[in-house]
């Protein structure tokens, strides 16, 4: 199940995805853009539920930026009620495709994916999205000299 809302990080308006996974989901994790990861956080913390509007900010989470094609996004793994146990399989600097499983989160929990405020956004609350298939937003093309222009549909880029 998703919800959509806006939230500020580092002075910045985004909007952000919550996916919520029940118990009976399959609960890996994808990038959602291609580009290079250029911050991973842990934020030790709650266990309290998922659901729960303060789980974004109070539970156990690593928080991880992928920058690419001229584009930061960013997504959180957040531990739930039930599920103690978060895997990042990569560091800081490593290359990720777009819709690469980059982790997993064991049992009930949440991933909030945070875009720029300019990203159409595919999906409305309440939602069912699948890993690696569903599209979350398009994100419009963006020039960057820090990051070449990779391969995809001209003029945008799918984020899932």
């Amino acid at each position: 199940m998703t919800d959509v809302s806006l939230v500020t990080i580092d002075d910045t308006s985004r909007n952000r995805i919550s996916i919520f996974l029940n118990v009976f989901d399959v609960h890996v994790n994808r990038s959602p853009i291609a580009g290079v990861i250029r911050d991973l956080r842990y934020q030790r913390g709650r266990f309290v539920n998922a659901m729960s509007a303060h789980s974004a900010e109070e539970n156990e989470q690593n928080i991880v930026t992928v920058e690419g094609d001229g584009r930061t996004v960013v997504f959180k793994q957040i531990a739930g009620l039930i599920a103690r146990r978060i895997v990042f399989n990569f560091k800081v600097g490593d290359y990720v495709a777009c819709g690469q499983r980059v982790g997993l989160i064991k049992f009930g929990s949440r991933v909030d994916v945070m875009f720029d405020r300019d990203a159409a956004i595919n999906v409305k609350i309440g939602d069912r999205v699948r890993g690696g298939a569903s599209v979350l937003a398009v994100l419009p093309a963006k020039q960057s000299t820090a990051q070449p222009v990779h391969a995809g549909t001209p003029g945008e880029r799918e984020a899932h």
